[in-house]
């Protein structure tokens, strides 16, 4: 082989693995994807979200009047792209869907300590389809969103605010997203938070292949 002919075939390998490496990972183009601050705009009082999924589309209407911390946060969100490629990691069929952590691990940190205020509970429940974000304590939602499929009441005196709820028959997609994994660990034998918050898609891809994915999350005009 000729030096240029190495050159160009060492040229198109190094091509096709840095195109690999781009497409394990989540696109981190938005700057506010890993600058917290720069996601600050108020929601409208009421919008829509179009989610186009691995198992079909759906969409969610959000109330800013029902929780408007929360409703700001997922504005801001869809607006940067972060749901783009991201994994409906935990699916326990019969009791909710959870998304929000992202596919790019540098983003997971720039996210981790960016926590909303709560919002006051009791205008709606975590009834069937309401969408809502998870929470580990007083005041420390950040990207983390459930679907309810269930009615889980129970959930609205421990701090769960619902900020909307998916709308029309989109709960058929939402019905639909594979479940097999079930519970993350070490409670079940799905994926692991905290390698999801380390690893991002490279370790669901690898050790979770049939789990569904978010492919984009647009605001409806």
């Amino acid at each position: 082989m000729t030096l240029q002919r190495w050159f160009l075939a060492a040229t198109l390998a190094t091509t096709t693995a840095m195109a690999t490496v781009r497409d394990a990972v989540a696109d981190t183009s938005s700057p506010a994807l890993t600058n917290p601050s720069a996601a600050k705009d108020k929601a409208p009082n009421v919008y829509k979200v179009k989610f186009s999924t691995t198992k079909g589309d759906f969409t969610v209407e959000v109330h800013r009047d029902w929780a408007p911390e929360g409703a700001d946060r997922f504005y801001n969100l869809v607006k940067i792209g972060y749901f783009n490629d991201v994994a409906f990691f935990r699916v326990v069929k019969g009791f909710m869907v959870q998304f929000g952590i992202h596919g790019n691990p540098d983003v997971n940190t720039a996210w981790r300590a960016a926590r909303i205020q709560d919002d006051p509970t009791g205008k709606q429940s975590n009834t069937r389809g309401m969408v809502t974000f998870a929470t580990a304590g007083p005041n420390t939602r950040t990207t983390q969103i459930f679907i309810n499929y269930d009615n889980n009441a129970r959930l609205d005196g421990m701090g769960f605010a619902p900020i909307g709820k998916v709308v029309g028959d989109g709960m058929k997609v939402v019905d639909a997203i594979e479940g097999m994994y079930g519970e993350g660990a070490p409670q079940g034998r799905g994926p692991a938070q905290g390698r999801i918050q380390k690893e991002g898609n490279a370790y669901l891809k690898a050790e979770f292949p049939k789990l569904d994915y978010i492919k984009s999350a647009t605001i409806v005009p």
